[in-house]
């Protein structure tokens, strides 16, 4: 048998019956010759039903209904996470496949592996309960040996997922975002020998101008307690593919973790973000039963974090400049397929981050990977989220889940991190059972972080009164939106610098509406900025109900913009890239999502991704502020502003064809440092190009609009049309207008789409032109729709406006 790091026995929990046998086994084999044979994925086959059994002989009942084919990865809140009408289903959800077993080594294992599934997951061959895990982001495995089979020789496996509410799980029902459920990450059937590998960890240390010191530890899979002798070998390699180390071994099987060999690295490839160098361990393992092979990929890395300071790695001062992540996704919700995943973290690589909080839970496998290869540092997070001190059983199911995080990430250069949770001074968490207060039992969980894992730092973020226990600390600080004025960030900042050791800023940011743009979001003119103007000009407080991106890049840039005067100041992470769904917030443009985020829930850029490049990037870039703002606004020759954002020394703006002059960009001359222009657009159509250079390096960006100057009164009616049609479906806007037909393009209204006749809205995606119910963006809104063979009307109506139908054939 032959498996590597990217695709067997990675550590996670083995369940059976009702208690965790073993704290780590899993990950899928390898698909090589030898392989192919041992690891099957089970993505086909499966039928799903979103009701409760009373039995799991029900499973298989011909009076059973209600089944549906799906394929894994799949999310059974895939439609309904983001439904503006009705929260997402929470309860059971049931999977049924029948499976036949052919283990080609005699008297092996055959194994189940999730990925991870929500929220707790149960597996039943038959009648018999094989295995039940708690927790829905760790993976586990489930052992079918024993199982038994039908007639034909198959197990009739029913796997049970339920997302309901349980006061004695983490996270808290309390949390922002949804728990999601269902099979929503890889399962895969694995064989392996009587004798096998559960567990290969790396232990590097550094010490900077010295060799490393590794050494290889491995724990054993061996239910039946065999004694037969082990014969082992072990093969480390350098990230150019040389030998560095080898070693063979005959050993009789042991328990626990045992140090299997120890080698030094002379000439080290440190890992960091601008050398993401990784070095791989194959361990042989070989015996009657059978032959296993394992790889893990791991990195050698110094880092350090001065109190009270800056951060470093490989002895070199590296601010952290990062963002955060949660695992949804439009249109499939947890189940985001690893394509998917890839172009999601190559885009925040992209971007210029070099630092990602996984919030708030272990995510998959693949986006530990894609961190050690892109060289992005990673806080990663135990999902105890506003849960309080808990019960009994809540505090166990927290340990083990930190065990479980720390033993299955262990090898992963990329983290730093291990975070023990999230908000636990939240107001109105569940008090539990007061017998351990949230300090304690926060306490417990960085001891036993340490105990696990020495050589990295425990974090947290907002727990106020345990604000000294962990390592490294986050306050809350969101100056600009939830209050104060962005203005206050710095002074913020240096506030909490002498009370906590290692501070990082973990969330900042502000909402902001997809495609909604402001000529003026503060309510007033703002031009023009800084000491040009003779005087400090006024900021006043942000208008909460505007959620408009000119704002929030404006935050966005300022935070940027103070983070670089900061030399002691180790870091941030921007909170979200991407809009993701969320139980509450029905109230929100788009209800029900949390829409901080840098792109859309389905990756579609916002403006402020371009200012983030603009401080970050590496590659030469040039972006117009505007390209999804189609109408802009004002009087006839009245001046407009403008943002050009770039990482390039200068940049020149055309309009129309004719030049604006060039701009020299300075950090510090806010906003868009210095690339800016107040300049009169003709009425009508307009061009405007930006050219820029780095490097010897050109790049333009150009966006084409329309000036609006026919001024408007009150919205009083909806107008609808259609937008375009494609293979994919047919798009609608709809758009307000006045009593006198003029666009009202600063409108907000609330509206809502309808659908009359055959066909199908392409909605509950949580978009700006995915929701049938959403707030208007500079008076309009769009959706698309699947037609039928007849016509179908379509229907728009608003808050205190005339509604509009249209009808499409």
């Amino acid at each position: 048998m032959n498996t590597s790091r990217r695709d067997f026995l990675k550590t996670s929990a083995l369940v059976a019956g009702y208690g965790i046998l073993s704290p780590s086994l899993a990950r899928a084999a390898g698909v090589d010759a030898i392989g192919a044979a041992t690891m099957q994925p089970l993505e086909t086959g499966w039928e799903f039903n979103r009701t409760t059994f009373g039995n799991p002989w029900e499973m298989w009942s011909l009076h059973a209904a209600g089944w549906e084919a799906v394929r894994l990865p799949h999310c059974f809140n895939h439609r309904d996470a983001c439904d503006p009408d009705s929260l997402a289903y929470r309860g059971q959800g049931w999977y049924r496949r029948k499976i036949k077993l052919d283990n080609p080594f005699a008297g092996g294992r055959a194994l189940l592996h999730f990925g991870g599934a929500g929220q707790r997951t149960s597996v039943y061959a038959g009648n018999t309960l094989m295995g039940h895990n708690i927790g829905g982001y760790n993976e586990f495995v489930v052992d079918l040996t024993s199982a038994e089979r039908d007639s034909q020789g198959e197990i009739p496996l029913a796997i049970l997922c339920d997302n309901s509410r349980d006061i004695h799980a983490i996270p808290s029902d309390v949390s922002d975002f949804n728990l999601y459920g269902g099979i929503y990450r890889h399962l895969h059937l694995v064989y392996v020998p009587a004798i096998a590998l559960e567990l290969l960890h790396v232990k590097s240390e550094v010490t900077l101008g010295q060799p490393a010191q590794c050494s290889v530890l491995a724990r054993l899979y061996n239910p039946e307690e065999l004694t037969t002798p082990l014969d082992l070998a072990v093969v480390v390699t350098a990230p150019d593919g040389a030998t560095l180390h080898t070693e063979n071994l005959r050993l009789q099987p042991w328990q626990g973790m045992r140090e299997l060999a120890k080698f030094i690295v002379g000439d080290s490839k440190l890992w960091s973000p601008s050398s993401p160098a990784l070095y791989q361990c194959r361990l042989t393992v070989r015996s009657q039963y059978g032959e296993q092979v394992s790889t893990r990929r791991f990195g050698l890395r110094h880092f350090e974090f001065q109190e009270h300071g800056p951060f470093f790695l490989n002895g070199e001062k590296l601010f952290l400049r990062g963002t955060q992540r949660h695992e949804d996704h439009a249109g499939c919700a947890a189940a985001i397929p690893d394509d998917i995943t890839r172009k999601e973290m190559r885009m925040i690589r992209d971007m210029g981050a070099n630092f990602i909080r996984l919030a708030h839970y272990p995510q998959a496998e693949v986006v530990l990977d894609l961190c050690d290869e892109l060289g992005l540092i990673v806080w990663e997070e135990l999902p105890w989220c506003r849960a309080g001190g808990g019960d009994a059983a809540l505090r166990s199911n927290a340990r083990n889940l930190l065990k479980l995080m720390i033993e299955q990430h262990y090898n992963h250069p990329s983290i730093a991190f291990w975070s023990l949770g999230n908000e636990e001074d939240w107001p109105g968490i569940d008090p539990g059972d007061g017998q351990v207060s949230v300090a304690e039992l926060m306490q417990q969980l960085q001891n036993l972080a340490h105990e696990l894992d020495p050589s990295r730092l425990t974090s947290f973020r907002r727990c106020a009164p345990a604000m000294q226990i962990p390592d490294a600390y986050s306050p809350s600080i969101w100056a600009g939106w939830y209050h104060g004025r962005y203005q206050e960030y710095t002074e913020e900042l240096e506030k909490y610098r002498d009370q906590v050791r290692h501070l990082l800023h973990m969330e900042w940011g502000a909402d902001s509406h997809a495609r909604r743009h402001a000529e003026e979001p503060y309510g007033e003119p703002y031009l023009p900025f800084g000491p040009a103007s003779g005087e400090q000009p006024e900021f006043p407080l942000v208008k909460y109900g505007d959620w408009s991106e000119t704002y929030a890049c404006d935050l966005f840039d300022w935070y940027l913009k103070a983070q670089e005067t900061l030399p002691w100041f180790a870091g941030s992470a921007q909170w979200i890239f991407k809009d993701f769904s969320t139980p509450s917030r029905p109230e929100n443009p788009i209800p029900r999502v949390n829409q901080k985020g840098l792109t859309e829930r389905d990756l579609t850029t916002k403006e402020g991704y371009f200012v983030f490049q603009s401080y970050w990037a590496e590659r030469p870039m040039v972006h117009i502020y505007g390209h999804s703002w189609p109408v802009r606004w004002g009087k006839p020759d009245e001046p407009r502003l403008v943002r050009v954002y770039s990482n390039c020394d200068s940049a020149e703006l055309f309009l129309n064809g004719k030049s604006c002059g060039a701009k020299t960009r300075n950090t510090q001359d806010f906003p868009c440092a210095g690339l800016r222009w107040s300049i009169p657009f003709s009425e009508g159509a307009n061009v405007l190009r930006a050219v820029a250079k780095k490097a010897g390096i050109t790049v333009t960006d150009e966006i084409h609009f329309t000036y609006q100057t026919t001024p408007w009164e009150a919205p009083a009616r909806l107008l609808l049309a259609e937008k375009s049609r494609t293979l994919q479906g047919i798009t609608v806007e709809a758009r307000v207008v006045d009593r006198h037909g003029t666009l009202c393009l600063d409108a907000r209204n609330r509206v809502g789409f309808s659908l009359a006749g055959p066909g199908k809205f392409n909605d509950n995606l949580g978009t700006s032109t995915g929701s049938r119910v959403i707030e208007l963006y500079n008076g309009r809104a769009e959706i698309s729709f699947f037609p039928g063979a007849q016509p179908s009307v379509i229907g728009v109506t608003g808050e205190r406006v005339a509604e509009a139908f249209l009808t499409i054939s």
